[in-house]
């Protein structure tokens, strides 16, 4: 086996970064990247940045290693077709139906090219080898730019008829509320996001630019303003999981992203949310991700590994 056989490229397509990694057979990152999200240039500057991007990661893993991936694994948000390997629908990135398979593969020179939901991917690694691990059903959300779920069922995340499924983001708890960029309006993205926490409390603190973890500061030092505004989040939240966990019964429920960064001052309050909302449902743990922003380029990792047909060290774990 040729040495460039050993590793694959990563892809984690976000709403703000690309982050990306080339990765040995056993998941471990051999080189690590990210750079911002070409978002201000419209769909077509954030595609042309993907390739671009993975174009330069192929030559790094050719000057280390001898030659190109044996495989790639890109991964995005919105509503993914996997069988075909289109990122059909976006919100935050406002592209639709675009071949990623095929454009990536053309410019990787032609290397197997595997596409997934970033959620879904960002699961399955929290799923195999993070805090999902041991459970044979679970929910895996994340809090970032937008929010997104994935649904874990005995080692596999289900994709849904037509590659939506976990698009709890779209569930519309407010309604009347803030316009969603799906075209909705008190989608639970536009309560209880990253993003949005961030301008809540950018505008009610006079702090342009300010972010979710800003406001996790302040509520953690007992700003009044902050603490209304993140019950306010924490409340929808509670709502969105509350459908999520009656339609799906999950053994857990894993929170990721970047809200979820701020640890109990989240999990507290939404645990106590939670447990008043529900009625005849068992509420099960809520439990942090394990794996942080990682998650999504080692299911990206996963996904190019499984997509060539060569064994990993969750594989081999699992058999």
């Amino acid at each position: 086996m040729s040495l460039q056989e050993n590793y694959v490229l990563a892809l984690d397509v976000g709403g703000t970064v690309l982050k990306a990694a080339l990765t040995g057979r056993d998941n471990e990152p051999l080189h690590q990247a990210r750079r911002p999200t070409a978002g201000t240039g419209g769909p077509d500057a954030v595609v042309a940045g993907i390739l671009d991007f993975a174009e330069e990661l192929r030559a790094t893993g050719i000057d280390r290693f001898g030659g190109p991936p044996a495989a790639a694994g890109v991964v995005v948000p919105g509503i993914v077709d996997e069988r075909t390997g289109t990122a059909v629908w976006s919100a935050n990135l406002g592209w639709r139906d675009v071949p990623l398979r095929r454009l990536l593969s053309e410019r990787l020179g032609g290397v197997p090219v595997g596409v997934s939901h970033d959620v879904r991917a960002g699961g399955l690694a929290e799923g195999l080898v993070g805090a999902g691990a041991g459970h044979g059903r679970f929910l895996f959300v994340a809090l970032g730019t937008g929010i997104a779920g994935a649904i874990g069922i005995d080692g596999r995340m289900e994709p849904g008829a037509h590659g939506g499924a976990g698009e709890i983001g779209h569930i519309v708890v407010r309604p009347g509320g803030a316009r969603c960029g799906c075209g909705q309006y008190g989608c639970l993205e536009t309560v209880a996001s990253a993003a949005a926490v961030g301008r809540a409390w950018a505008t009610a603190a006079g702090l342009p630019g300010a972010t979710a973890a800003d406001a996790a500061r302040a509520v953690a030092a007992g700003d009044p303003r902050a603490e209304s505004l993140w019950r306010d989040a924490v409340d929808g939240l509670a709502d969105g999981l509350l459908t999520g966990v009656c339609l799906l019964d999950p053994a857990v429920v894993i929170v990721g992203g970047g809200l979820a960064e701020a640890g109990e001052t989240l999990l507290v309050p939404l645990r106590a949310a939670l447990a008043a909302k529900a009625t005849f449902q068992r509420i099960p743990p809520i439990l942090p991700a394990a794996l942080g922003d990682a998650a999504g380029c080692l299911g990206a990792g996963l996904l190019a590994w499984d997509h060539c047909q060569l064994p990993t060290s969750a594989e081999v774990s699992r058999s």
